[in-house]
Parts: C-alpha cells; structure tokens; sequence
C-alpha cells in the first residue's frame, strides 16, 4: 500500500535549503499582512491617488481636480489608503493635506514602475 502522507521530492532535493527557508519563513499573521498590504495596490484609482502624492502633498480638491474624479471616490479610496498607512494626513487649518505615509511607499512604488517599465523596454 503507498503511503497517503509521503512527501514527492525532486532529484535536486537538498534537505538543508529546505530546513534553511522553514527555519526563516515568516509567521502565517506577517503573510496574511503583507498580502493584504499589496492588495491596497491593486486598485487603479489608489494606485493613481498614490502617484499624485508623490508629487506634493495634497487636498482632496487638489486630488479631484488633478485626477479628473469625484469628490466621493477619491475620499474613500483615501480612506482605504489611510486605514492600511499608505498614506497618512495633517490639518492646516479648515484643509486636509494628504501625503505617503513614509519613504517606505515611495520605493514601492518607485520599485513598482522601474520593474514595468524595464519589462516594456525589454519586449518591445
């Protein structure tokens, strides 16, 4: 009878790469964390929201404004944007000014756009 649990391995199988990535993997909590921080990029109005502010800091006006869109859509997906501290906000006066949250932000995106753009360059 074969064994239901038994393991198939390759014939390049190296048991101390593999105890080496279990013993450093990261904790189930950190995974389900950062896969929920990369799905806050996958929306095309955060994502544009999120280049925007890496011009300036901006109001809401500002925002609907530059990126042709109402008021209502930009304000929640700001909301989304703040609640996962992609972007955080200040008060100068009556006004909202909104801005990335730290540099953190800036080099994913940064990263983000080098890594499509060298894909398109490279297939063209």
């Amino acid at each position: 009878m074969k064994e239901q649990n038994k393991i198939e391995t390759c014939e390049c199988f190296n048991n101390e790469t593999v105890e080496m990535i279990k013993s450093n993997s990261l904790s189930d909590e950190i995974i389900y964390d950062m896969a929920d921080f990369f799905k806050v990029f996958s929306d095309s109005t955060r994502v544009k929201i999120l280049y925007a502010l890496l011009e300036s800091d901006l109001c809401v006006g500002d925002l609907v404004k530059s990126l042709d869109m109402n008021q209502s859509a930009v304000s929640h997906q700001l909301r989304i944007l703040r609640q996962n501290n992609i972007v955080k906000f200040k008060k100068e006066g009556k006004a909202v000014i909104y801005s990335l949250d730290d540099s953190h932000v800036f080099e994913i995106l940064s990263q983000g756009l080098s890594h499509l753009m060298h894909k398109i360059n490279y297939e063209e």
